[in-house]
């Protein structure tokens, strides 16, 4: 079992201690979660960056739920998500800033100038996008790395 899975486990006997039914029923979805992850296709134990990938992809799941909930006047609804969001984010790492983003998506332009020989362009797109969520390992969302690679390119 991974330390992450060992530490979520921790945190969620520790939530079913203090009675907190958020961070518990939370947890209990992430690890139900990573359980799918682990067992389609072929069983196998999650690497680091899977991992990475199904915690983001619960985050943005709630993120995208409580937008719905907000826009059809559902606040406390919208408040759920954006708290179990928050719980599930401690698993993630840090997240880039503005300044950190856009030197990250410098260096990964400049990699794919040396490549091509030439300025990339927003043709080059996919080359750029690819060393960025190489070098961005979960540390920034898709969305706004896609952003910011456009920006630069465009």
């Amino acid at each position: 079992m991974s330390e992450v899975k060992a530490a979520i486990r921790d945190d969620l006997k520790t939530a079913m201690k203090a009675k907190d039914t958020l961070v518990t029923g939370t947890l209990r979805m992430l690890l139900s979660a990573i359980q799918n992850e682990e067992t389609s296709g072929t069983a196998h134990a999650l690497t680091d960056e899977e991992f990475l990938k199904v915690v983001a992809r619960e985050v943005k799941k709630r993120g995208e739920a409580a937008e719905i909930y907000t826009a059809n006047g559902r606040e406390e609804l919208a408040a759920q998500e954006r708290a179990e969001a928050e719980v599930m984010s401690r698993y993630l790492p840090k997240q880039l800033s503005d300044d950190e983003l856009n030197s990250l998506v410098d260096d990964a332009v400049a990699q794919v100038k040396a490549d091509l020989g030439e300025a990339p362009t927003v043709r080059n797109m996919g080359q750029v996008m690819k060393i960025a969520n190489a070098k961005a390992a979960g540390a920034a969302d898709g969305k706004r790395l896609s952003a910011a690679v456009k920006a630069r390119l465009g």
